[in-house]
Formats: C-alpha cells, structure tokens, sequence
C-alpha cells in the first residue's frame, strides 16, 4: 500500500485481504474505493456483498447497480450473478430472457456459466 497507494488494484486486493479475515466493513471501504475509481472487479465484489449482506444489509438495488458497471466493463462473474438476479427477480422482476442473456454474455469469456443456461 505505501508503494502504491493509489493503485485501485491494490485497494481491491487489500479489501479480499480484509474480506477473508471477515471484516467485512473495511472490505467494503476498500472496495469502495477501488469501484470508485473504476476498477471492475471491485464493483463486482460490491455488487456480490450487497447482494449477499456481507458487511452491509441485503440491497438487490444496490447489488445490480454495482453489478453493472462492472458488466460494462466485461467482468463475468458479474455478468453471470447479474443474471442469477434476474432468473431469481430478486431486486428487478422476474425475466428468463434477460438471465439468459447475461448468462450467455458470461458464458463467451467464463464457462462455467454455461450450465445455467435454459
């Protein structure tokens, strides 16, 4: 961190440092930080902790909002949990169609999605 203290990369590592030792609120300011600064895996590990209540209450809103702007970036895990809302209509409504396009979005790039598809 003193090397590099503005590196989003470094920030987000420092959040899954603090996320695996489950303090989950410094992981949350740290990924914070980091989406902030566009860093898209980040803004998938926000989106993944509202959606899951980790550090922060449950918040699908919030989830997808984070979601996306890291699935306009192409991060798949993004992509594929984003979907998982939409099969689930957890935070959006209900929407086969649209599950399975961000499934086959994630599919192209993360194979272990494929399975999901329907």
């Amino acid at each position: 961190m003193q090397q590099y203290p503005n590196s989003s990369r470094v920030i987000e590592q420092l959040g899954r440092a603090y996320e695996k030792n489950k303090d989950f609120r410094s992981a949350l300011v740290q990924y914070q930080k980091a989406a902030q600064q566009g860093y898209a895996t980040a803004q998938y590990n926000l989106g993944r902790m509202y959606a899951t209540g980790q550090g922060v209450q449950t918040n699908y809103a919030e989830a997808i909002i984070w979601y996306r702007k890291a699935t306009d970036q192409g991060n798949a895990a993004a992509q594929t949990n984003l979907g998982s809302l939409y099969a689930n209509g957890q935070g959006v409504a209900q929407n086969y169609v649209e599950a399975a396009k961000w499934y086959r979005k994630a599919a192209e790039q993360y194979p272990s999605a494929e399975g999901r598809l329907v």
